[in-house]
């Protein structure tokens, strides 16, 4: 007997397979064996349907199990949790898509009941497995992996099909199936490189293709796959998971694949805002490689679907002609947990669900998108007869709001006087699985009962992530050693023009133009005359062409500065270079490190740390949209509003008469490589109105936990040697030191963006950067964000401080523009 399971994200779904022979499974009194995937589909059909796996996954359990591949010990490892009273089951592998793979699973014990006790008195070294396997030999010391190793539970097959025998392949079988087109091609896991993408020229040879997978190769450019990919006119489905290039490009790429794809409906296992009866027929099972939907869809194809499972596939609006009563009546069962659907009211939601007449069992976050009671959704609903696994009647009976279908651990009790035998005995109900066997004319009065090997039996559900996404996380972060060399002498040239006139200015910033009166400048209103662009606008190819801007011309900004300037670059350049500085808080982007945050609250939680966090927009300024917290359902549900980043809160800052505050220093960058930075000795100091305070309450005061007060409230300012001398008052302590410290934070930012962000470079480019620190309460800096060329909030800082003109008319105004 064998068994099998699906992996997906933070899923694994356990089930049995009956009758698995396969080779020796007879098929009638003829004694026929299986030997073809028709025959084992013809025999298996009605266990496979039952089952529950993907119908995707059909062959490759066939082939699997006739070739006996056990390779879970590519993708998993077994660990001891529960202080020893559990083993559970942890993905080890960088990643794993959605209904990618099944694996086999053995039976370790099979058995009648009646047999049980002397099967563990006869066997060998039954009670002995058994015992280790249920966690119940504590005083045996066995070893995990020595019995994995024995049991040959885990096996590794590293075969790999070229690529060029697939492609044969799949054109030789939809010749012999059909009209030789190719719609569905995966290629997976197979070394494909750039170089070998374009080679394979997939567009030639599959014109009509319709899904493609790329998951796990080596692909790194984004332009090849744009340009690759695009030539498919038809595609409805693209997975990209897994390849070097998804660590490196921003939307960029999928903007571009969904503009020159137009018909794409998933996209690295997520929804496009084009989404429609293919991607849902393809979560319904309706659609898949055997059975790829005609480019000329027949009417209505979702009549048959029944159960659809759209959980976690980043869906903004469910709400389309597809999704409808009409196209799916029979809808009964329907999950749609993960989803923002940021872009339905609860009203919306409600009134197209109800339209379902026959669905009868509903998976949804709570609170999220249909409210924040269960009540008050089955009282919507009342045609549901289960909500996130729990019987309705369950709910209304207890009046729960907020249900989940998550188990317990389950932890096997024994006393330490009972021998093996009578201990596994006592536990195996926790491990038990049932069947009972049956022929054409009767079915077997007596179950059998068995466990599965240790694989299987450490399948555990919980509310804990099964995966070492945050250990690796850490680990990751903890070798970081930054090197940085420039590669380049300094050689940066001379804004001063040659035949002595003043530099043409170019800007559309009011501020500039009204206070640059140096005699070195003049203002010109044309940008295409201008020797120097100052412009609060991206400088892109779209704007060169619009206005006539030439490489030629100095601009007040490098390129890719949003790896500084935008908040989750910023995180991750300095992860990159520097791995975990004290002076960068734990960061997390929840568009793509949600699991190692989980990890990481509930690591703080068990040893009894703060865990409070402040959640900030990627691209906002003025703390719009920011959040503090300890509530890490209120971290996941604070992400519908927007991309975010998750960053450790600074519980205990320097205060300044008993309030928060913050510095903003203004550098100045006139180099990338060599770095060349310029730091101002002048900072502005900005405070919270209200005393600081934990109490949890005041996590909703902005001015007790926010200092940037002067948009519409009451604004407070120090000039820089006032707050300097008051603070070494109060704190006893020496500023130049403290100055110090900020000096080399900055520089090791920037030092950071050199290092892992080359491409900055341009030697027509000049730069200036608000950074924002704060200091803890043994006075260490911390960078809170970077800003790009904040000239009007400087200025009005400066108008404050009654000093305007020395700020527009300085010389690091002019260090910024020459030599």
């Amino acid at each position: 007997m064998a068994g099998y399971f699906v992996m997906e994200p933070c899923v694994i779904v356990a089930a049995t397979l009956m009758a698995v022979g396969v080779v020796g499974v007879e098929m009638s009194s003829n004694s026929n064996r299986i030997e073809t995937y028709e025959d084992f589909v013809k025999v298996h059909g009605v266990l496979l349907a039952a089952s529950g796996l993907p119908q995707s996954l059909h062959r490759q359990l066939f082939q699997k199990l006739t070739t006996e591949t056990f390779d879970a010990g590519s993708y998993f490892k077994i660990e001891v949790c529960e202080d020893g009273r559990q083993r559970r089951l942890v993905l080890d592998s960088q990643s794993m898509p959605k209904e990618s793979n099944v694996f086999l699973v053995d039976h370790a014990w099979t058995f009648r009941l009646s047999d049980a006790f002397s099967q563990l008195q006869e066997v060998p070294g039954l009670a002995q497995r058994m015992a280790s396997l249920m966690c119940v030999d504590t005083d045996l010391d066995t070893d995990i992996e020595e019995v994995d190793a024995v049991k040959g539970v885990l096996h590794e097959n590293g075969t790999k099909s070229n690529v060029e025998d697939i492609l044969e392949s799949e054109i030789h079988n939809a010749t012999e199936k059909g009209d030789g087109t190719v719609k569905w091609l995966e290629l997976e896991d197979a070394d494909i490189g750039d170089d070998m993408l374009l080679s394979l020229n997939l567009s030639s040879k599959f014109p009509d293709l319709q899904a493609l997978s790329l998951c796990g190769n080596k692909l790194e450019t984004v332009e090849i796959i744009v340009q690759e990919v695009t030539k498919l006119k038809n595609l409805r489905a693209l997975w990209l998971n897994n390849n070097p290039v998804l660590k490196k490009c921003d939307h960029c790429m999928e903007d571009a694949i969904l503009q020159g794809c137009p018909k794409l409906e998933i996209y690295n296992s997520n929804f496009t805002i084009n989404f429609g009866e293919w991607a849902l027929g393809f979560c319904g099972e309706v659609y898949d490689k055997d059975n790829p939907s005609s480019l000329c869809l027949r009417d209505r194809p979702l009549q048959s679907v029944t159960s659809l499972d759209l959980s976690n596939r980043c869906i903004h609006n469910l709400v389309n002609k597809a999704f409808s009563p009409a196209e799916m009546p029979s809808l009964s069962h329907l999950n749609i947990r993960g989803n923002p659907l940021e872009q339905n009211s609860v009203r919306e939601l409600l009134e197209v669900l109800k339209g379902f007449p026959c669905l009868q069992s509903l998976g949804v976050d709570i609170p999220g998108p249909l409210g924040e009671s269960a009540i008050e959704i089955l009282e919507s609903l009342p045609t549901l007869c289960t909500l996130n696994g729990v019987t309705a009647s369950k709910i209304l009976e207890e009046g729960k709001h907020v249900i989940d279908s998550m188990l317990q651990p389950r932890l096997p009790e024994w006393s330490a006087d009972q021998p093996l035998a009578d201990r596994v005995l006592s536990a195996m109900w926790l491990y038990l699985m049932t069947y009972r066997l049956a022929n054409e004319e009767k079915i077997d009065e007596t179950s059998v009962w068995y466990v599965m090997d240790e694989l299987g039996s450490a399948v555990r559900h919980s509310d804990e992530p099964n995966f070492r996404e945050y250990e690796k996380h850490c680990q990751k972060l903890q070798f970081k050693s930054l090197s940085y060399t420039p590669t380049k002498s300094s050689n940066t040239e001379s804004l001063h023009r040659s035949d002595g006139c003043a530099s043409r200015v170019y800007t559309d910033i009011p501020y500039v133009e009204e206070f640059l009166t140096r005699t070195e400048f003049v203002i010109t209103t044309e940008p295409k005359d201008a020797d120097i662009i100052w412009t609060s606008l991206q400088v892109d190819e779209d704007m060169k062409k619009a206005t006539g801007i030439t490489d030629q011309q100095y601009v007040n900004q490098f390129p890719f500065e949003s790896c500084l300037v935008m908040k989750h670059h910023l995180a991750e350049t300095v992860q990159k270079a520097h791995g975990s500085p004290e002076w960068l808080q734990p960061t997390y982007n929840l568009e793509t490190h949600l699991p190692q945050l989980i990890g990481d609250y509930y690591v703080r939680k068990r040893d009894g740390l703060n865990n409070l966090w402040i959640l900030k927009p990627w691209n906002m300024a003025r703390t719009i949209d920011t959040s503090v917290t300890d509530d890490l359902s209120a971290v996941i549900r604070l992400m519908e509003t927007g991309p975010k980043i998750c960053q450790k809160y600074i519980e205990f800052p320097a205060l300044f008469q008993g309030r928060k505050f913050d510095l903003r220093y203004i550098v100045l960058v006139r180099s990338m490589d060599p770095l060349e930075i310029f730091l101002s000795d002048v900072f502005w100091v900005r405070l919270a109105n209200n005393p600081y305070s934990l109490d949890k309450h005041s996590f909703f005061e902005y001015e007790t936990h926010f200092t940037v007060m002067n948009y519409g409230r009451k604004f407070n300012h120090m000039n820089t040697p006032d707050f300097v001398r008051e603070f070494e008052v109060e704190h006893q302590v020496k500023w130049l030191e403290i100055h110090q410290r900020v000096k080399n934070t900055i520089r090791s930012v920037f030092e950071a963006a050199a290092v892992a962000h080359p491409e900055m470079h341009s030697s027509k480019s000049r730069a200036m950067y608000g950074v924002d620190i704060m200091l803890d309460s043994s006075f260490q800096p911390k960078l809170l964000e970077v800003l790009p060329f904040p000239f009007e909030v400087i200025l009005y800082s400066a108008i404050v401080a009654e000093s305007i003109t020395e700020v527009a008319n300085s010389s690091m105004f002019v260090v910024w523009f020459a030599a």
